[in-house]
């Protein structure tokens, strides 16, 4: 067995254990039923069925005897499929986060919860469109030359998928640079109506751009070097070093609680509720304001 293999299989079983807290948090919260919270459970399922796609991935690698191609196949459309919607969740966030400065004064009445839903239902069924292709005859098992780094994915495919996320990739630091002008500009009105001092804007733009920093830098670098290697490598490369940057990739979806849900005061509310049945008294009420990001 290899130890690449256990270690992306135990961080299938954090990563699906994480994101199974957050859902359960969401789900018993009668007061997290915003579009906004809809979106974080979105990315929360996906990197779910991540977790449970690599600890799949490793039973049917090393405890499925004899080898079975479609249990090999639907474990692979698993991956893809929970991954695509990881990823497409993270851009729903982001676009979300842009239209609530954007448009500000219509955001709630637009953005209600049935069009979020509707938004999400249709990611879904694009993402497990994309994890069908390999049990549909995308994949290079009937010709193992044509193997890509992820097998049984084949070169082409994998580039397709590699150009594609680093579109998006491009999409969301695009968005995200004009969140942060917005939220500068908002930063600055608020600062000169309520005659503010200096310092408490640049607190408040230093702790959005820190934010911004965060997400773009997480991301990246957890998926960009991996979503390269996968563009230019090909199944007659050293299989370490597609462990080595499919590990952190991975990681991203360990990360995604921390970022975008365990830092959120509603859900830090309800955790602190479940756990002791309590919310402690240094526990900050301050909403969260565009500077915030």
């Amino acid at each position: 067995v290899s130890p690449w293999d256990i270690a992306l299989c135990a961080t299938g079983t954090a990563v699906a254990g994480e994101n199974a807290l957050v859902l359960a948090v969401l789900f018993y919260t009668p007061s997290l039923r915003a579009p906004m919270f809809l979106l974080i459970g979105s990315l929360a399922l996906a990197d779910l069925l991540a977790g449970l796609g690599l600890v799949t991935n490793f039973a049917v690698r090393y405890l499925l005897r004899p080898p079975s191609e479609a249990a090999e196949l639907a474990a692979a459309g698993l991956l893809l499929a929970a991954f695509s919607a990881s990823v497409c969740s993270l851009l729903a966030i982001t676009v979300d986060r842009y239209l609530s400065l954007y448009n500000a004064l219509t955001y709630h009445s637009e953005r209600t919860l049935g069009f979020t839903c509707a938004m999400v239902l249709l990611m879904w069924l694009l993402c497990l469109g994309v994890g069908l292709l390999p049990l549909l005859g995308w994949n290079c098992l009937r010709d193992q030359s044509a193997c890509s780094i992820l097998r049984p994915v084949t070169k082409d495919n994998a580039a397709v998928l590699a150009v594609t996320f680093l579109l998006l990739f491009a999409l969301m630091m695009q968005l995200y640079l004009q969140i942060c002008k917005i939220a500068f500009r908002h930063a600055q009105q608020i600062a000169v109506q309520h005659q503010f001092i200096a310092t408490a804007q640049a607190t408040s733009t230093r702790k959005g751009l820190s934010t911004l920093s965060l997400i773009l830098g997480t991301f990246a670098l957890c998926w960009i070097p991996f979503a390269i290697y996968s563009l230019v490598a090909d199944s007659s490369y050293p299989a370490v070093y597609t462990y080595s940057l499919a590990l952190p990739a991975t990681c991203n979806s360990l990360i995604n609680p921390i970022i975008y849900a365990f830092r959120n005061p509603d859900i830090q509310k309800s955790l602190w509720l479940a756990c002791c049945g309590c919310i402690p008294s240094t526990f900050s009420s301050r909403p969260r304001t565009s500077s915030d990001v």
